[in-house]
């Protein structure tokens, strides 16, 4: 048998049975690589798991990547969720889900401490000088990015444009946004179906990387067989994660208390995050800016530039909010503000995160039994057309604040304004990473900030 041979038949023999403690430093080691947004993490996820190692299929990772891109949540660290549950049953995706977002969540704490305790030193605000620009311009790619895939017909177009009105001139609420585009998407699937088809997004791919774990024809194993009695036990189990917490948090420290609104409000903002953290974004700003003050304008833009330079979902913005919001309240005194900061961080990541993990422990098994494309797109693409106004919307208002920082009656910042010209150029003509411009901004500031030009 000569070598091609010997290579075919490899790539014909499924791996041997991948042990739970394989998968455990894989999803370690996914934890820390995980850079680049959804779109990056979910290739890595790929080149891993179904190029390379042939832990699963095409098309069994495409099914559960089409399920997770109809969740609220990241969908990022919901594939990682249902292919560690596929994997190892509950456990297993307890661990993938929770390892994907832990490395992220601790450089966060630190990161966030660093940036409150030490903000105000030439050095810290040289480079936050830079990122702010920066971040501005990573926004408006971001909604060129969700445009480009999902504005396929004036209709979509319209809705966008609608909703851009909606945020930016009525200050109308985006969890409203939300629930008026499901509803158009709704019956536009109905009436105009080829109207509102899922655009772009992830399709099929005709590649065969060799036979995988987890096949195309693999049979379902046990533990993902729907049952009534299991679906009613984790979604028991997951309202009970739920409850303990925030009954403990009512009973303590009362409903007004800043931990409990935190738990409150970021479990609504873990329903809501259709399209992407870019997408609740102007939530969490409308809340932690304007009704709770756990952040000014300024630290929101410094945390999606922190969130944009760790790896993990860019959700985890929410833990920055948490920590300043935690800190800056003082919620266990004076003299204990990291403290403070960092169980608050804690409790919002919880409060976060806990409906991703139900939505898969609980909807995988109905997933795997029908093995086939998940219906209710045209809500989706309804919503992703209303996301896109909604990010411009957000563009504008990092826009304005890093711009004009003291506001319209205050001198325009001609640096910051070169900053973002060039970190969109990065960006839109040069193709950089996130991750480059950032960084290459970053140490732009630096320079302005602590070199006499």
């Amino acid at each position: 048998m000569d070598k091609t041979e010997l290579n075919i038949t490899k790539s014909e023999s499924p791996p041997s049975a991948i042990s739970f403690w394989q998968a455990f430093i894989f999803w370690l080691k996914l934890g820390f690589i995980s850079f680049g947004g959804p779109a990056g993490q979910i290739s890595i996820m790929h080149q891993e798991l179904v190029e390379n190692k042939r832990w699963i299929s095409e098309k069994r990772f495409l099914h559960a990547l089409n399920y997770c891109m109809v969740l609220p949540g990241p969908e990022a660290q919901q594939l990682a969720t249902y292919i560690g549950w596929l994997m190892h049953r509950t456990w297993g995706g307890v661990i993938a889900g929770a390892l994907f977002v832990l490395p992220s969540l601790l450089i966060l704490i630190g990161l966030s401490w660093i940036y409150i305790a030490y903000g105000n030193v030439p050095v810290i605000a040289g480079i936050f000088y830079g990122i702010k620009p920066a971040v501005t311009a990573i926004v408006v790619q971001a909604a060129h990015r969700i445009g480009s895939r999902a504005l396929k017909n004036r209709w979509l177009w319209g809705i966008a444009a609608a909703s851009f009105v909606a945020i930016f001139a009525l200050n109308m609420p985006f969890p409203a946004i939300v629930a008026v585009a499901a509803l158009i998407g709704y019956i536009g699937g109905r009436v105009a179906p080829d109207t509102f088809k899922i655009g772009g997004g992830h399709g099929k791919n005709d590649k065969n990387y060799g036979a995988a774990f987890i096949d195309d024809d693999t049979p379902t194993p046990a533990h993902a067989i729907f049952s009534w009695l299991r679906f009613t036990k984790v979604i028991g189990a997951g309202l009970l994660l739920w409850c303990v917490p925030m009954m403990f948090l009512t009973v303590t420290y009362g409903w007004d208390n800043t931990l409990t609104q935190m738990g409150w409000f970021f479990t609504k903002a873990a329903l809501l995050t259709f399209g992407g953290a870019y997408a609740v974004l102007p939530y969490v700003y409308q809340g932690a800016v304007n009704i709770y003050g756990w952040a000014t304008p300024t630290q929101m833009i410094d945390g999606l530039g922190l969130g944009e330079t760790t790896p993990g979902p860019l959700i985890m913005v929410v833990t920055f909010v948490g920590f300043i919001g935690g800190y800056v309240k003082g919620v266990f005194g004076p003299d204990s503000l990291f403290f403070a900061g960092t169980i608050a961080a804690l409790l919002v990541t919880w409060f976060t995160f806990l409906p991703s993990f139900i939505f898969i422990l609980a909807g995988g098994p109905l997933v795997e039994s029908t093995n086939n494309n998940i219906k209710f797109t045209a809500p989706l693409t309804a919503i992703t057309a209303a996301v896109v106004g909604v990010v411009l919307n957000l563009a504008l208002f990092f826009g304005y604040h890093v711009l004009w920082p003291k506001g319209f009656e205050g001198n325009f910042d001609i640096t910051s304004a070169v900053i973002a010209v060039v970190a969109a150029i990065a960006l839109f003509r040069y193709k950089r990473s996130v991750i480059q411009v950032i960084m290459g901004a970053a140490f732009i500031g630096l320079l302005t900030k602590t070199i006499p030009f």
